[in-house]
């Protein structure tokens, strides 16, 4: 008889099924939410004074990890990466273009990676 560590962690399919339908349902009345019931309506000045910093605020809190410390590298930090995400601020900065900055760091990412190894 295996005990359950050898095995790794088995589910059962009725329960990961609940699961992922409950998942959908809550992502699906979250943006319901927002676009369903005020995608109609004129918002306040205010309002949309705050949306416009959402994209700023989230993006550092997506992309840190995925600089500092890479799983690809087994969370040690990649002289690459941190020259990548420098170059792609410094063409936000310069151009103040999101697409820009995302194309440039990416190609130095991958331009730095041919070259390096």
């Amino acid at each position: 008889m295996v005990d359950k560590k050898a095995r790794g962690m088995i589910v059962d399919k009725s329960n990961l099924w609940l699961v992922i339908i409950l998942l959908g349902a809550g992502t699906y009345l979250i943006r319901l939410s927002f676009l369903g019931l005020i995608g109609a309506r004129v918002l306040p000045d205010w309002m949309l004074r705050h949306l416009r910093y959402v994209a700023v605020a989230v993006m550092p809190g997506l992309i840190a990890p995925l600089v500092v410390w890479p799983a690809a590298n087994d969370g040690n930090p990649d002289p690459t990466r941190l020259l990548a995400a420098l170059i792609a601020f410094a063409i936000g900065m310069w151009s103040k273009s999101v697409i820009g900055a995302v194309i440039g760091g990416m190609a130095t990412l991958y331009l730095l990676q041919v070259l390096l190894g």
